[in-house]
């Protein structure tokens, strides 16, 4: 796995984020803007997959939308990511874009080690995942969760479901006791990214006990 690191590695706080190729253009301009906005000494450590559908998918899945199967390696591509979280004088987070914010979540449901899961338009679509976090507990205390107001609106049957589904989910994770936003950003799902996703890490490390 090759990572990306910005921030001092001094840092005491460290965000985790999963990203492909899509990603890697617009890394140091979310960097900054965390930095701007996030009152916190940081280092972000930027994981790269090498397959979007196949590392970030937590089961088995027939392709959604093009021909890439999802194939269900997010035990695996875990495991590496736990290399990295080994030094407990340091806080953790973890999160990530699409795909990559619903490993964040589902990532949070199979390690104690996240102090706060910044999710930005996640997958939540997903088959079977509104399901298992209707039966399992999340670790960790604070979730930001997100949304283009335009991303329900597609012609795709199983995506269209992400609006309905993701107001499941923050009622989910709320009635659990978890400090949790459902945030609306405007327009569809690949719009500001990267922005986006900062504004997530900043929600949760202003309101994570550290």
């Amino acid at each position: 796995m090759v990572t990306l690191e910005f921030g001092a590695p001094q840092a005491p706080i460290v965000l985790i984020q999963m990203v492909g190729d899509q990603d890697l253009a617009s890394l140091e301009k979310e960097f900054l803007s965390i930095k701007e906005n996030a009152n916190a000494d940081f280092r972000l450590l930027a994981c790269k997959v090498d397959h979007w559908n196949a590392d970030l998918s937590p089961w088995g899945c027939p392709a959604v939308y093009g021909k890439e199967d999802f194939a269900g390696g997010a035990a695996a591509t875990l495991s590496e990511v736990m290399k990295y979280c080994t030094d407990k004088s340091k806080s953790y987070y973890i999160g990530g874009y699409s795909l990559a914010g619903l490993f964040a979540l589902w990532a949070a449901y199979q390690a104690d080690l996240f102090q706060g899961v910044a999710a930005a338009s996640p997958s939540v679509w997903f088959p079977g995942f509104l399901e298992y976090m209707k039966g399992h507990v999340l670790w960790g205390d604070t979730v930001y969760l997100s949304l283009g107001d335009k991303e329900e609106r597609t012609r795709n049957p199983l995506i269209a479901t992400v609006g309905e589904r993701i107001r499941e989910a923050f009622g989910c994770l709320t009635a659990q006791g978890k400090r949790c936003i459902l945030e609306w950003n405007p327009g569809n799902h690949f719009k500001d990214a990267d922005l986006r996703t900062a504004k997530a890490f900043c929600w949760v490390l202003s309101r994570s006990h550290r």
